[in-house]
């Protein structure tokens, strides 16, 4: 007949002393996941400037594996309208300074620079040149990713929505027209 396995008494100082330990761990594996993860999530809040006052959204910027998956929600944006050159779809950039300082009504914007192109690639690759913006009744959504940067990379930087479509062509800017609006990555 087998011998029943009896339990040891624990003593209470142990087990008091083993709850701190696992408090102590806890907070440990909380502060580096934060600190690990800190920056993985950038957010722009974008307003339209004189040309296109009406312009409201977010393009939020998130840390994936690989790369970075990039989400825009924007109102307001102008609808189609034939050109040359023709309003819509919209180049939508993200450019080399964090700066939405408006200076110029008629060409807004142009504080926030080029567009962000860490490794000197012509226009069409540059890693600040995003697929455009297709406005539905003054809506757009639409996620996609990149392996060009992370969200830390780019952190404090505009992104800029354009009258014109992107041509991913000219250079140095894919003839994208005057800038609507912009948010600065937060």
């Amino acid at each position: 007949m087998a011998r029943p396995i009896l339990a040891k008494r624990v003593p209470r100082s142990f087990l008091v002393g083993g709850g701190i330990l696992i408090l102590l761990l806890a907070a440990g594996a909380a502060f580096l996941w934060s600190t690990a993860w800190k920056g993985s999530r950038l957010v722009a809040e974008v307003r339209g400037g004189p040309l296109a006052p009406g312009i409201r959204g977010t393009i939020t910027l998130r840390a994936v594996e690989g790369g970075t998956w990039v989400s825009v929600r924007l109102e307001g944006l102008p609808g189609y309208t034939q050109g040359p050159p023709p309003t819509g779809p919209l180049g939508f950039h993200l450019h080399e300074n964090g700066s939405c300082e408006v200076g110029d009504p008629n060409q807004p914007f142009m504080a926030a620079g080029g567009h962000y192109n860490p490794d000197g690639q012509p226009h069409g690759n540059h890693a600040g040149d995003f697929p455009v913006l297709f406005s539905n009744g003054g809506r757009a959504e639409m996620a996609f990713f990149t392996s060009r940067f992370r969200p830390q990379d780019v952190a404090g930087l505009a992104v800029i929505i354009h009258q014109h479509p992107d041509d991913y062509r000219t250079q140095p800017a894919g003839d994208s027209g005057p800038r609507l609006a912009c948010g600065i990555l937060r």
